[in-house]
């Protein structure tokens, strides 16, 4: 299972921390945050292939965004900094166990999910 963490209210141009820990062995090629913003489709945001450690943004938070995992392997975290209001939605971290050559961007590829942590930016 996925737990992520990490949310909160900041204000616009803060930063913030998500973390989304594994509580077990799940073999993964990829990882990812999603988010989803009320009244909206739930859309990519990250993604790290776990053995490469390769990355992918969308567009909207490259250089502001940074997606990393630590040596234990089992956690990851997306550091967000200068956070605009558009920021604000339910962040979902997910596992793609399935192999892959590329980093998935659809939701649909991935297998596992975590239960979302809020994240609010205020103006």
């Amino acid at each position: 299972q996925l737990q992520a963490s990490g949310g909160g209210l900041v204000q616009a141009g803060g930063s913030l921390r998500l973390s989304c820990a594994a509580s077990g062995r799940i073999g993964s090629y990829v990882r990812g945050w999603f988010r989803q913003a009320p009244g909206k489709e739930r859309e990519f945001v990250a993604a790290i292939r776990w053995s490469e450690l390769t990355t992918s943004y969308t567009d909207s938070v490259k250089g502001r965004f940074t997606i990393f995992r630590d040596n234990v392997q089992r956690t990851m975290y997306l550091r967000m900094n200068s956070l605009k209001l558009e920021d604000t939605a339910v962040y979902y971290c997910a596992v793609r166990t399935k192999a892959t050559s590329d980093i998935p961007t659809s939701p649909v590829e991935y297998d596992y999910w975590g239960q979302g942590t809020q994240v609010t930016v205020s103006s």
